[in-house]
């Protein structure tokens, strides 16, 4: 068994990826500990009702000191047997060597 503690995402869009799979496999505990402190909700609440059915990487960036990063992505899913997508802009922060999603953008 792993311990979340000791794993952590090489970049922001491996950080992405790996919090896209927690909210396929609704992994509450794991996206509030990928959130950065400053911008994490107290709880999250994961539908039942959203079936994810596709990660698709637009676009990444890194700032130059390699401590700030944004991923653009497009998420499929279904709702209630409607298909449906997400597009948004992720905002990461890399603090004390490790990656943390900040906040993003949803574009309509």
């Amino acid at each position: 068994m792993y311990h979340m503690e000791k794993i952590h995402a090489p970049t922001p869009e491996a950080l992405m990826r790996s919090r896209y799979a927690a909210y396929v496999l609704k992994k509450a505990d794991y996206l509030l500990y990928s959130w950065y402190p400053d911008t994490r909700p107290k709880e999250l609440d994961l539908s039942d009702d959203v079936k994810w059915s596709g990660l698709t990487i637009v676009g990444t960036e890194l700032s130059v000191d390699g401590l700030e990063g944004t991923v653009e992505f497009v998420a499929k899913y279904k709702i209630g047997g409607r298909a449906a997508k997400m597009t948004e802009k992720s905002n990461f922060v890399r603090h004390s060597n490790r990656w943390y999603y900040v906040d993003g953008e949803v574009k309509e």
